[in-house]
C-alpha cells in the first residue's frame, strides 16, 4: 500500500471537500470557469456526490466531493473512499479537510483492496498524497495488515486449512522475529488441549494450536486469542446448506487477531504480545464428536455438548485457559461466534463483552475514534444458570435460543480467572455489500480499535 500513498507530487489532481455549510466559501476560491462548470452541472454538496472538473486540454482540473455536515449525528469517516470507485487512475491530493484526513486516507487505501487470487482484476492505480500530519508508514502498514487478513478470510477452505493458516501466522511471526510454535494433531491431547482436539479430529486436516510471542518479557503481557475454525459444517448438528455458504469466514477472528498483531509489532508497542489461535475444521466423519458427549477441558471443567455447531467456544475455551495461566494484564479474543450477535446488532456492529468497565469504555472510545465500531453488551450474571448441565460442569449450548450472544460470552468467561482484564469481541468478519473503504467480502473488525487503545496505553 505504501506505493499508493505518496509524500508529494506537483501534478496531483486536487480534491475539494464541500458540505452544505461550507460549499459557497470553498467553491468561490475556484477559477471562474470551474465555478461555471459546477453551476452548469447542477452540483449540490450532498454527501457522497462528486463532480470532476475540467482542466487544460484533456487533463483533470480537480474534483469536488460532498460530505455530511459537521453537525450530522453520524458521519461515515470512510465516505471519501467512495472516490476510488468513481475516479480514473491518477494521483490526487486533498485541498481541504475531509473531517478526518487520517481515516479518509486509510479508507482510500482500504477501498482499493481487491481479492485477486482466483481471477484477474483491473485495479486502478489511484495514488494519494498523504495529507499534512499523516504518518505515511503507519497508515500504509495498517492498510496492509487489514488487506492481509481480508485475503485470509476470502480464501476458500480448500486452499486455507489449519496448516495454511498456521503457515500465514508463522510468516508474520518470522517477519517480526517473534518466537513461534504450533501443536498439531494428537500432540494436542498430550499437551492437554482436549476440546481443540475433539472439535478438529473429524477432519482429514489435523487440528492445531498456533502460539507465538513477541516483545520484551518484562513489558506488560497482552494476549490475543482468535477463533480459527477454517470451515464449519456444524458437525453432526449439520448446518443447512444456505448457512454453510459463508463458513469459510469462520476463521475471521483469527485473521483479525493476526491483523492486530501485525499493527502492534510494526509499531513496536511496549508490550509482551502473545497470539493464540486454535485452528480446526469442524467436519463430519465416524470419529466426530457428538451431541451429549462430555468433553474434558484444559481448565478442568467438564463440558456437555448441547450442540456440535457451538464449536467455536470449545476451541476458544482451551486457548483462553492457556492464556489465563500467565495472568496477563489483558486477554482479548475475537471470534465469529454467534448468529445471535448478528440478530441483535447486524453485520457492521460487533458486540463487546467485558467485566472491566474501564477497559470496555476505553475500547469503545477508540472504536468511535477509529471508525471501527463496537457496542457493549452485558456479561449478565443471572444468565449463567442457562449454562447448567445435569451431567457435567457446564453445557456448551443452552436450549431455548434466548440471549445466545450473552450465554456464549459467559461460557468463555468461565475459562478466564487470573487475567487482570478480559474482553470478548463477537465479530461478523464480512461485508455483505460494498461501502466506502469496505468492499464486499472478508473484513477485519475490532482490530484497529484495539490497536488504537494499546498504542495510547503502551506506545
Amino acid at each position: 500500500m505504501s506505493e499508493l500513498l505518496l509524500a508529494a507530487d506537483d501534478k496531483a489532481v486536487p480534491i475539494w471537500f464541500v458540505t452544505k455549510e461550507n460549499s459557497a466559501s470553498v467553491l468561490k476560491g475556484l477559477p471562474q470557469a470551474q465555478q461555471n462548470w459546477i453551476a452548469a452541472n447542477g452540483f449540490e454538496a450532498k454527501a457522497g456526490h462528486h463532480l470532476v472538473l475540467p482542466g487544460a486540454g484533456d487533463a483533470l482540473g480537480g474534483v469536488v466531493f460532498g460530505l455530511e455536515a459537521e453537525s450530522a449525528r453520524h458521519r461515515d469517516v470512510f465516505l471519501p473512499a467512495k472516490l476510488v470507485t468513481v475516479l480514473p487512475a491518477g494521483t490526487y491530493r486533498f485541498v481541504n479537510s475531509s473531517h478526518d484526513d487520517r481515516l479518509a486516507t486509510l479508507g482510500w487505501l482500504l477501498g482499493l483492496y481487491r481479492f485477486n487470487r482466483y481471477r484477474s482484476n483491473d485495479i486502478k492505480a489511484l495514488r494519494l498524497i498523504a495529507p499534512d500530519g499523516i504518518v505515511r508508514d503507519e497508515i500504509a502498514g495498517i492498510a496492509e495488515s487489514v488487506s492481509f487478513a481480508r485475503d485470509l478470510i476470502n480464501t476458500p477452505a480448500n486452499d486455507l486449512g489449519p496448516g495454511e493458516l498456521a503457515l500465514a501466522a508463522r510468516k508474520l511471526a518470522e517477519k517480526h522475529k517473534a518466537a513461534f510454535k504450533v501443536i498439531v494433531g494428537d500432540d494436542l491431547l498430550k499437551e492437554n488441549f482436549p476440546m481443540i482436539h475433539a472439535v478438529g479430529r473429524a477432519s482429514s486436516r489435523a487440528p492445531r494450536l498456533i502460539d507465538f510471542s513477541w516483545g520484551d518479557p518484562a513489558h506488560p503481557k497482552v494476549t490475543l486469542v482468535g477463533k480459527g475454525v477454517i470451515f464449519d459444517t456444524g458437525g453432526l448438528d449439520i448446518k443447512p446448506g444456505a448457512s454453510m455458504l459463508l463458513m469459510k469466514k469462520d476463521m475471521g477472528g483469527a485473521a483479525s487477531v493476526l491483523a492486530c498483531a501485525s499493527m502492534i509489532m510494526a509499531a513496536g508497542l511496549r508490550i509482551r504480545l502473545r497470539v493464540l489461535i486454535p485452528a480446526v475444521e469442524n467436519s463430519i466423519s465416524a470419529n466426530a464428536f457428538r451431541p451429549s458427549d462430555i468433553l474434558a477441558s484444559r481448565k478442568g471443567l467438564s463440558v456437555e455438548i448441547g450442540n456440535t455447531d457451538a464449536e467455536g467456544r470449545l476451541v476458544l475455551g482451551d486457548a483462553l485457559a492457556l492464556a489465563d495461566e500467565e495472568a496477563p494484564e489483558l486477554i482479548v479474543d475475537m471470534a465469529t461466534l454467534t448468529g445471535a450477535a448478528r440478530v441483535a446488532l447486524g453485520p457492521d456492529l460487533p458486540p463487546l463483552f467485558s467485566r472491566d468497565d474501564a477497559v470496555a469504555n476505553a475500547l469503545l472510545a477508540h472504536a468511535a475514534e477509529e471508525g471501527d465500531p463496537l457496542w457493549r453488551l452485558p456479561l449478565w450474571p443471572p444468565y449463567d444458570s442457562m449454562l447448567e448441565s445435569k451431567a457435567a460442569d457446564i453445557n456448551n449450548a443452552p436450549g431455548g435460543g434466548l440471549a445466545g450472544a450473552i450465554t456464549a460470552a459467559l461460557f468463555l468467561n468461565r475459562f478466564v480467572e487470573k487475567a487482570a482484564a478480559y474482553v470478548h469481541l463477537d465479530i461478523y468478519a464480512w461485508n455483505p455489500s460494498t461501502k466506502p473503504g469496505r468492499p464486499e467480502g472478508g473484513e477485519v473488525m475490532g482490530a484497529r480499535a484495539l490497536y488504537g487503545y494499546l498504542k495510547k496505553k503502551y506506545g
